[in-house]
C-alpha cells in the first residue's frame, strides 16, 4: 500500500500555474499532485530535474517505441532533443526547452509541427487545508493539425501513466532534501 507521500492525485490546474494560460485552445490538459515530505527542497527546477532522472525504466522503452513510430513522420525524437541538450544544458531540462522559471514554478516543453506542449512543476505552499508542500505536475497541449489531434488521442493514456508513475517513483526513492 502506498504511503501518504506516494499518493498521486488528479487535480484541477492550479490558478497560480502560469502554464495553464499558455494556449487559447487546449487539446489536452491535466495536473497531478503529490505531497512533499517535510524538509524536501522546494525549488521547482531541482525537483523537476530529480523527477526526470529517477523515472522507471519502462518509460525509456516507451520513448524508444514512440521515436521509432514517429521518426518517419518527421516529428522530433528524443534522440534529436538529447543532441540539442548536450550543447545547451542551462536552457533545457532533460530533453525539453525551459520556457520560464519562478520561485514556485518551472515551465518547459517543446514545439513541433503537429503540436506544442508545456509542462510545469509547481511547488505549492502549505495552507489551512493541506499541511505540507505539494508538487503539482501540469501538462497542456495545443494541436496544430489532424496529425497532432490523432497523436494526442493515442498518446494521452500513456502520458497519464508516465506522469503518475514518475511522481510515485520519485517519492519512493525520496525527494531531495
Amino acid at each position: 500500500m502506498p504511503t501518504k507521500y506516494e499518493l498521486v492525485t488528479s487535480v484541477p490546474i492550479p490558478a497560480e500555474a502560469t502554464v495553464g494560460h499558455t494556449y487559447e485552445l487546449v487539446h489536452l490538459a491535466d495536473a497531478y499532485s503529490i505531497p512533499l515530505p517535510s524538509g524536501t527542497l522546494t525549488d521547482p527546477e531541482l525537483l523537476a530535474r530529480f523527477l526526470f532522472s529517477q523515472q522507471p525504466r519502462w518509460i525509456g522503452t516507451l520513448i524508444k517505441m514512440r521515436d521509432a513510430l514517429v521518426a518517419g513522420l518527421g516529428l522530433k525524437t528524443a534522440r534529436h532533443l538529447e543532441s540539442i541538450g548536450e550543447h545547451d544544458q542551462t536552457n533545457r531540462l532533460g530533453i525539453f526547452k525551459i520556457y520560464g522559471k519562478s520561485r514556485l514554478e518551472i515551465v518547459f516543453g517543446e514545439d513541433d509541427k503537429h503540436l506544442d506542449f508545456r509542462l510545469s512543476v509547481l511547488c505549492t505552499s502549505p495552507t489551512a487545508r493541506q499541511e505540507e508542500h505539494r508538487l503539482v505536475f501540469t501538462s497542456v497541449v495545443h494541436c496544430h493539425n489532424r496529425l497532432g489531434r490523432i497523436y494526442i488521442f493515442l498518446i494521452a493514456p500513456f502520458h497519464r501513466l508516465v506522469v503518475q508513475a514518475s511522481l510515485r517513483q520519485a517519492a519512493r526513492i525520496g525527494w531531495p532534501c
